[in-house]
């Protein structure tokens, strides 16, 4: 197969993991930066230069695009789209895990579990919305947050009202979650490849810190996931329409609770956690999904 990966950095730990599973099949792959492209429109006749040049012939393409860039990068995918190029994650399934709230709302209508969750631009109603949530305390978070930068515990209701101020005085939305104690400090990433979990680990945050993410210093062990868990990453991952996805999870009194669906899940941390080939397992699904065929066309 002839693959492309989008990427911005092609040294990050996850972009060449996928590199060398590609190669070590045999499988011609180019790293190309996402913000490289041109994207030319026309009638009948959808084109993509790189670097000034026709990209040529692509089979397959793998985003792994930043939260920074997502409105670019998504026009890049759609633009493969256009072209019948074969695109791991679609363009649309990206732009909703992206959209926290939209994600969320998905999940709900889907009958998944997740916490108690309120979204509102209202000052006045934050009280209110404190009190639907159960809290205090509960959990800010910034729509537009990754790795845990913009998730903050509010322990009373006076440092929520604080906190939300905040966000809202510089023109961000926020969401408001229900704190699960139960929790301690403690999440499940399960990293699902078309309609399987292939790996999946326990992120413990440090003591002292609520959020879990391995970017913030949390420690990460391989675990068996409940069945209950399992079809629950599973389903999140189909209802968003994604073909790979890092679904992380918190265990509850009420079950399995999914906090959010990632389109471009990192690597390195769980393929250490649990000895799996991850990069493996998603050129192994590439080559059940996708047919190499000669192309005559210039792409």
């Amino acid at each position: 197969m002839r693959l492309v990966i989008l990427s911005r950095q092609p040294t990050l730990y996850s972009t060449q993991a996928l590199v060398k599973a590609a190669e070590k099949r045999k499988h011609h792959v180019r790293v190309l930066d996402t913000l490289q492209f041109d994207i030319r429109v026309s009638k009948q006749n959808p084109e993509l230069f790189y670097q000034g040049e026709p990209v040529g012939a692509v089979d397959a393409v793998i985003p792994r695009i930043g939260a920074s860039i997502t409105f670019y990068g998504l026009a890049v995918v759609r633009q493969f789209e256009m072209m019948g190029v074969y695109c791991l994650n679609e363009s649309q399934a990206i732009a909703r895990s992206r959209d926290k709230l939209r994600c969320l709302q998905i999940l709900s209508r889907h009958d998944i579990g997740l916490p108690p969750t309120v979204f509102t631009r209202q000052a006045e109603h934050i009280n209110a919305c404190i009190e639907q949530v159960e809290g205090p305390p509960v959990v800010v978070k910034l729509l537009e947050g990754t790795q845990g930068i913009g998730v903050v515990l509010a322990e009373t209701a006076r440092a929520a009202s604080s906190v939300i101020e905040a966000f809202h005085g510089l023109d961000q939305n926020i969401l408001i979650q229900k704190f699960i104690e139960e929790s301690k400090g403690a999440d499940i990433r399960a990293l699902v490849v078309g309609r399987k979990v292939v790996a999946s680990m326990r992120r413990q945050a440090n003591p002292g810190e609520f959020r879990s993410n391995i970017h913030r210093g949390a420690t990460a062990k391989k675990v068996r996931l409940s069945p209950e868990s399992r079809k629950t990453a599973l389903a999140a991952a189909r209802v968003v329409g994604l073909r790979v996805a890092g679904v992380d999870m918190i265990e509850s009194k009420d079950g399995p609770m999914v906090l959010e669906v990632n389109s471009s899940p990192g690597l390195e941390g769980i393929q250490k956690a649990t000895d799996v080939d991850v990069a493996a397992a998603i050129i192994e699904h590439l080559e059940r999904e996708v047919t190499p065929t000669p192309r005559k066309t210039v792409l």
